[in-house]
């Protein structure tokens, strides 16, 4: 499929910010691709060459990338990044240069979905000596056979910038409305109503009065919406459990709805959330007598798959940190039974000579370690507490209840001290013996706990109200920071003050700004100066001493309370915010929602009085 087609597509996307045009145009994209090109040309629709699951990265720096235009449109590097300086974005700086470039193509090839899929790709491949020059070389091999409009596009694909608004969302609406003439028979009135057939009355129907003819069109409507709503949660559950839209589309062109439900061990599945709860007797209400009270780790999510001596081990954000703990994967082949299943379970770091529980930041740095892990691991060792299982032996147990799930981890871990074990649990019905597992849990440590439901299955990507964690303090936040200003003084060389943002949605709207909490000093915690190694390479642009970033950091964020305000896009503003510590364990799909912010606030008001005036200079 020619690339152009593609281009075609973005600049459509880009041209509307409405979700049901942008829907309307993927789909129709999407039914006219074939299906051995669907896979490659779905991704980059998304502006990925990877499934969400699958974290390596294309990893071209912006100065690489203008050395690339300038070799393609024959002009000099310094024009190209004048250029770039006027527009703020290296792929406009491409195609103004690729419309004046000033030296005549020899040969110009028509380029495919394939090639530039393809080419991209090997980009993330290449290492060693010489790879910058034959980098270069990738790049200029497309951008030389580019249209302006295509030249566009293949920048911001491989510095991943897309700019065309497709979320997650949206492709999850534009894959069901592409392929929904292709699952007939799954529901009866598919055809007469979503295919958008007349429904016929019988005779004795024709002779109804106008207004029992407008109830049968009624409930026709609301049949369409049931249908509808089934496929649309159906093709989510299909993401969650495989995250590659690629895959779901692929298999939806192909066999079907019903070909679409697939878990796979070695692909990791969007973990299951939990709602907070603020007393015990609520937790009753809403996951039901007896419960299951179990430790609430202060550790980092892990989902262990294992296939014969195949072990890996992924965080909640889907990142494989297998390497980064060797200890987990030795703890898992030695003590847990089977050859092939899948586990949900909380990494907890200790303290060696007291045995006590330590918090979450004393093991984070060892989440992004790629060197002296055996000594990190020594230093900073974890214990696996396992509460959850999704897959046993060949068979999915999301449909399972949890009581059974519970019980079948309970026969194959053996349990070993400071290593790995079934998460400590009871089952109750006696607000008495939860309020005294809740202080042992404290005691050692730990946040609280989790209160789950006995007969709830694993739904995956979803906050459930069968599971609900239990802490009784106001509850931190997980918030993105979408801009950085640069500080002043002695901090002049850090991003020191953070933009901060909860999501809706796909979007992401401002809570306002947070500067407290971290350190000027690397050795007494996080730091202005590791934040600022971390947030430089995710600049999009700048102007002044603001910094746009991508929004792909999360911080949590303590405060003294949430306060209505005008002045930001969520409505609300944080009083007295604080760093708490860096979440390399979460993702921008991991930030606190809005509806969160809005059940907080709900609750604070409860239990205070009024809202006192912003105080001079909070945020």
């Amino acid at each position: 499929m020619k690339y152009s087609e593609l281009v075609e597509l973005y600049e459509k996307l880009q041209s509307t910010t409405k979700r049901t045009e942008k829907t309307l145009h993927i789909a129709a994209f999407l039914r006219k691709i074939p299906a051995d090109e669907l896979e490659k040309a779905t991704l980059l629709l998304e502006g990925k060459i990877y499934p969400a699951w699958d974290k390596r990265v294309i990893g071209i720096a912006k100065q690489l990338m203008a050395k690339a235009i300038s070799a393609s449109t024959g002009t000099d590097t310094k024009t190209v990044i004048n250029e770039w300086k006027k527009t703020g974005d290296l792929g406009k700086a491409s195609e103004s240069l690729t419309e004046n470039k000033k030296q005549a193509t020899l040969q110009m090839h028509e380029l495919t979905i394939e090639k530039v899929f393809d080419n991209t790709r090997k980009l993330s491949e290449i290492t060693g000596h010489g790879s910058v020059e034959r980098k270069i070389q990738l790049i200029s091999e497309l951008l030389t056979s580019a249209r302006p409009k295509e030249a566009k596009y293949i920048v911001r694909t491989i510095l991943e910038n897309m700019q065309v608004g497709v979320g997650a969302g949206v492709m999850r609406d534009a894959i069901t409305w592409a392929y929904l003439p292709t699952v007939k028979g799954l529901f009866p009135e598919l055809d007469k109503i979503i295919l958008g057939k007349t429904v016929k009355v019988s005779n004795s129907e024709e002779a109804m009065q106008a207004k029992d003819a407008g109830a049968i069109e009624a409930e026709n409507e609301s049949k369409a919406r049931q249908i509808y709503t089934a496929y649309i949660n159906h093709v989510q559950q299909a993401y969650d459990l495989t995250n590659d839209f690629s895959e779901v589309a692929r298999t939806m062109k192909q066999h079907g709805l019903l070909g679409t439900k697939k878990l796979a061990i070695g692909t990791p599945l969007k973990v299951m959330l939990a709602l907070k709860t603020d007393t015990i007797h609520e937790a009753f209400e809403k996951a039901g007598k007896p419960l299951q009270a179990e430790y609430k780790f202060d550790g980092f999510r892990v989902q262990i798959h294992r296939k014969g001596n195949d072990i890996r081990i992924f965080t909640r954000r889907l990142e494989n940190v297998t390497k980064q703990f060797p200890e987990i994967a030795e703890s898992v082949k030695n003590n847990v039974k089977g050859d092939n299943y899948i586990l949900d379970a909380e990494a907890v770091g200790y303290d060696k000579k007291t045995g006590k529980y330590l918090p979450f930041q004393n093991i984070s740095q060892r989440i992004k370690r790629k060197y002296y892990i055996e000594k990190m691991a020594g230093q900073n060792p974890v214990e696996v507490n396992v509460f959850d299982i999704m897959a046993h032996e060949g068979k999915s147990l999301i449909e399972e209840p949890f009581s059974h799930r519970r019980k079948l981890l309970e026969q194959i871990i053996t349990p070993k001290e400071k290593s790995i074990s079934a998460a400590k649990s009871i089952m109750t019905e006696s607000e008495k013996e939860i309020e005294k597992l809740f202080k042992e849990s404290k005691a050692k440590g730990n946040e609280g706990l989790m209160l789950k439901r006995l007969d709830a299955p694993y739904k995956p990507g979803a906050r459930v109200g069968h599971m609900l964690k239990y802490k009784k303090t106001m509850e931190n936040l997980d918030l993105a920071i979408t801009r950085a200003e640069w500080g002043e003084g002695k901090r002049s060389r850090w991003l020191s003050s953070y933009t901060i943002a909860c999501r809706n949605n796909e979007k992401l709207l401002t809570l306002g700004k947070v500067s407290t909490g971290l350190k000027e000093k690397p050795e007494e915690g996080l730091s202005f100066e590791e934040m600022t190694r971390i947030l430089r390479p995710l600049v999009t642009s700048e102007e002044g001493r603001t910094a746009t970033v991508k929004p792909t950091t999360i911080i949590e964020v303590a405060y003294e309370e949430i306060q209505r305000s005008p002045t930001y896009e969520s409505g609300y503003a944080l009083r007295f915010p604080r760093v708490v510590r860096l979440r390399q364990d979460k993702g921008t799909n991991d930030a606190s929602t809005l509806q969160t912010i809005e059940q907080y606030y709900r609750e604070q008001k409860k239990k205070t009085k009024p809202n006192r005036p912003a105080a001079a200079g909070s945020q």
